[in-house]
């Protein structure tokens, strides 16, 4: 058994791919908070594929937290000189990598760290993969949320901060203070418009404390658009386990992903980036439709499966994709209510993107679990299944498998499977969402009152009727039952 390290490079097996460049020679350019399984699989391997081409080698990513977690990541991957190996899984068979794009992680609790190396006039990009609900947004809105007290704590003491964006901003203000080029704050999270969220809530924090340099950074920071795509599930003992036997390394935090990959974004970086042309990365001046079309179908789809996957004790998500009203729900909620609100996407035929998404979700080397495409949503239904309601409606037209998939989602908020199963906590809201769900199943609309979430819908009376019908149904004939209803158009 190999123990992943700068030493053993040299050892790996000979069919596990390794850096073909001089990790010596690598210079900082990017500072990254988030450095999950995610950004590993995507944006890190992006660069190393990059670097293996002999460019771009001073950009490499210097990592940053402020969550607990970030502690026993930094702490891990220290451990083994910043290496991860990346398995791409399909149904031919898994290959490995060890990407080492990653050159160090700053303390995880120390802003001056984290600041002085933002203010370092080599860091030209800071991106960011914080979750959907890393954002301060205000779900109901979709406007920043000035009253979060994070937020307001940073406001208060903007030279100690301890969010990320309270951090981003302090080392802008120590670049504006030195004469310095902003860096690009650059989003890699699956929120629509994300560089668009992601300047609102810098500059709106920035306000609470310091309206000159709002006003300086509204008109000199970059905040491009970009969309990211690619299955990669949570690590777990499995997937460490799966390593050692199948390739004989022992790496503490693995990525497991599927080999598809996509990232389309938007080619504003004043103060430079890498070539990220040259390995896949597709650079366009707009890239809403590619993103609504991803946001929509895949990221509407997964909700779309999760829940009636999860009240039917469903481990994975190819297991749900084997379930044949799962599947059947998931085709005919994308073809009648979803395509119909995807403007069209150059070069993409959106049913083909549809068929590949179910090739995707069915895979079964992935292991991505039910439970985690159930996790947060709070935050994940107002952005990817709530506005394609809202413009349905709009345009008169149907919604009820929409209003299925949310009305599924309140089933399993009330925290018990159809089985009897406990439904362990699963949302930053669910000490506040499971006594809500439990009263929706006499009173649909309490779960409707939820406003912060559902906004003008809680009052629209044709979603209210959809969704009424939908839960009552799911409460009273079962998660199979509604399926099958829905199916045969008897909902």
């Amino acid at each position: 058994m190999i123990a992943l390290s700068n030493r053993t490079l040299a050892e790996l097996p000979p069919a596990v791919g390794r850096p073909r460049y001089d990790r010596a020679r690598l210079k900082p350019g990017i500072v990254h908070f988030g450095i999950g399984n995610f950004h590993r699989a995507h944006q890190a391997t992006y660069l190393d594929a990059l670097f293996n081409r002999g460019q771009g080698h001073d950009w490499a990513i210097i990592g940053a937290g402020v969550r607990p977690d970030d502690r026993a990541m930094r702490a891990d991957l220290e451990g083994q000189d910043w290496l991860t190996t990346v398995v791409e899984q399909d149904g031919s068979g898994s290959d490995a990598r060890v990407i080492a794009s990653m050159s160090g992680f700053l303390p995880v609790g120390d802003p001056a760290a984290i600041i002085a190396q933002l203010a370092d006039p080599a860091i030209r990009i800071v991106s960011l993969t914080v979750t959907e609900g890393g954002y301060f947004v205000d779900p109901a809105t979709g406007e920043f949320d000035a009253a979060h007290p994070e937020l307001i704590a940073d406001a208060a003491r903007p030279d100690r901060p301890s969010t990320v964006f309270g951090l981003i901003l302090a080392g802008l203000t120590a670049r504006r203070t030195r004469g310095l080029a902003p860096f690009t704050v650059m989003s890699c999270d699956n929120l629509p418009h994300n560089g668009d969220v992601t300047r609102r809530t810098l500059i709106g924090l920035a306000r609470l404390s310091d309206r000159s340099l709002a006003d300086w950074a509204e008109v000199n920071v970059a905040f491009p658009n970009g969309m990211v795509d690619r299955i990669t599930p949570a690590t777990s003992e499995r997937e460490r386990r799966l390593l050692r036997d199948q390739f004989g390394i022992r790496d503490a935090r693995p990525v497991f992903c599927e080999r598809f990959t996509q990232w389309v974004l938007e080619d504003r970086f004043p103060a430079g980036r890498p070539p990220l042309e040259e390995v896949g990365v597709t650079f366009v001046e707009n890239v809403s439709p590619f993103e609504l079309m991803k946001i929509r179908m895949l990221n509407g789809g997964h909700a779309a499966i999760a829940y009636p996957a999860g009240l039917l004790d469903i481990h994975f998500v190819h297991e749900a994709m084997g379930h044949p009203l799962i599947r059947a729900f998931l085709d005919k909620l994308e073809a009648d209510e979803i395509i119909p609100t995807v403007p069209p996407v150059p070069g993409t035929d959106l049913n083909v993107y549809r068929r590949l998404i179910e090739d995707r979700f069915a895979n079964p080397k992935i292991g991505d679990t039910v439970r985690r495409l159930c996790l947060d949503g709070s935050n994940r239904q107002p952005k990817f299944i709530l506005p394609t309601v809202r413009d349905r409606l709009q345009k008169g037209g149907g919604i009820t498998g929409l209003a299925l998939v949310s009305a599924f989602w309140c089933r399993y908020c009330a925290g018990v499977t159809e089985k009897g199963a406990v439904i362990e906590p699963n949302d930053p809201s669910w000490d506040r969402l499971r006594p809500v769900a439990a009263a929706a199943k006499d009173e649909p609309k309490a779960w409707l009152g939820l406003t912060d979430i559902f906004g003008s819908l809680a009052d629209n009376p044709a979603y209210i009727r959809a969704f009424t019908t939908a839960l009552a149904t799911i409460w009273r004939d079962g998660t199979e039952a509604t399926l099958q209803a829905y199916l045969h158009g008897r909902l």
